[in-house]
C-alpha cells in the first residue's frame, strides 16, 4: 500500500500501533484509539493519533482504507459487563464502518478471531462449522454478520481476519496491556525477572502463536486485495505452555518452572488447543507466516 489515507482503530493499541507504524511509512496514517488497552507511546511520529472512541460520532472515516482493531479483547472483559461488550465489539464495529461508508471508503480489514472454532488440534478451515460459548466469541462472529451485510447490501470489501495467538513481548508494543498480553511476552518477563510463570491447569494446553509482523504483512495483503469474507491468519502449527516456558529458559539462560493453578476459566468454554489452515488467505494473496517460533523467540527474549 502505498498514498493511501488509512484509518486504524486500536491504533494505539498492540497490533494496531504496528501496522500504523508500519503504514505510516508509505502512507496518510490516523490511529483512533480511547487509551483503554493502548497508549500513543507505541506510535511513531509520522502516525497521527487522535484519542476518541469508536462509538463517537464525527469519528475521521475520510480514507481509503478502515482497519478496525479496536476491541475488548478478553474473555473476562465481556464476562464482567457484557453489555459493555457487545457495545463496544458490534455497535463500535458497525458505526466505525457506517461512517466510512457514508464517507465514501470501500475497503474495510477488521479483526476477527480464533476463539470461535473452540478446541481443536487439527489445522481449522474457515469453512468449518462455528459456535460462540462466550461474550467475546459472540461479539467478533456479530462482526462476522455485520461485515456480510455491508458487503452484500453495500459491495463493500469486508474483510475479518481470525487472528491465532498474536505475540510481540514487552520490548515491542503489548508492555500496555500488561495481564491481558499474550502468555508469551507476560511468561518472558517473569521468567527474565526470577519469578515462575503461571500456567493454568497442567499446562498441555496448546496456541498456534503467530507473531505480529506476519500478523501485519497479512493485514496489509488483505487490504491490497480488497479481500471479502474471512480468513485465517496462522501458522498452522501449535506449541504448549509447557513447550513455551522451555523454549524461554533456554533463550534466557534460566532454569525457572512454572507455578500451576487451577484454570480460572470455565472448562466448558476454555479454549484448549487452536490451530490454523492459513490456506485460504495463501491461495489469494501468498501469504505464509515467515517468522518462525524459534525466531519469534528470540526477538521476544532480546529486550532482556
Amino acid at each position: 500500500m502505498q498514498d493511501r489515507r488509512v484509518l486504524v482503530t486500536g491504533g494505539a493499541g498492540f497490533i494496531g500501533s504496528n501496522i500504523a507504524n508500519h503504514l505510516a511509512e508509505s502512507n496518510d496514517v490516523v490511529a483512533l484509539d480511547n487509551g483503554y488497552l493502548g497508549t500513543p507511546e507505541n506510535l511513531e511520529d509520522a502516525v497521527e493519533f487522535v484519542d476518541a472512541s469508536v462509538l463517537d460520532a464525527d469519528l475521521p472515516t475520510a480514507v481509503d482504507v478502515v482497519f478496525h482493531l479496536a476491541a475488548l479483547s478478553s474473555y473476562a472483559m465481556h464476562e464482567d459487563d457484557p453489555c459493555r461488550g457487545a457495545r463496544v465489539n458490534v455497535e463500535g464495529f458497525v458505526n466505525v464502518v457506517e461512517q466510512a461508508r457514508r464517507d465514501g471508503c470501500e475497503t474495510v480489514v477488521y479483526a476477527s478471531t480464533s476463539s470461535i472454532y473452540g478446541s481443536r488440534t487439527d489445522p481449522s478451515p474457515e469453512d468449518m462449522a462455528v459456535s460462540v460459548n462466550t461474550g467475546y466469541e459472540a461479539s467478533k462472529m456479530a462482526r462476522e454478520r455485520y461485515g456480510e451485510y455491508f458487503s452484500n447490501h453495500y459491495d463493500m470489501s469486508m474483510a475479518g481476519l481470525r487472528f491465532f495467538s498474536v505475540y510481540q513481548g514487552y520490548g515491542g508494543a503489548e508492555a500496555h496491556k500488561g495481564e491481558y498480553a499474550n502468555v508469551i511476552a507476560q511468561f518472558a518477563d517473569d521468567i527474565a525477572n526470577g519469578e515462575p510463570p503461571v500456567l493454568y491447569g497442567d499446562g498441555t494446553q496448546t496456541r498456534d502463536f503467530t507473531h505480529v509482523d506476519d500478523i501485519v504483512r497479512g493485514l496489509e495483503l488483505a487490504a491490497e486485495h480488497e479481500l471479502d469474507g474471512v480468513y485465517n491468519l496462522g501458522t498452522g502449527e501449535r506449541y504448549s505452555f509447557n513447550e513455551v516456558v522451555e523454549l524461554l529458559n533456554d533463550e534466557l539462560g534460566r532454569n525457572i518452572g512454572p507455578e500451576y493453578v487451577d484454570n480460572p476459566i470455565p472448562e466448558s468454554v476454555y479454549v484448549h488447543d487452536t490451530c490454523a489452515d492459513p490456506s485460504k488467505i495463501y491461495e489469494v494473496t501468498g501469504w505464509e507466516p515467515e517468522i518462525s517460533f524459534e525466531e519469534g523467540i528470540k526477538r521476544v527474549c532480546s529486550a532482556y
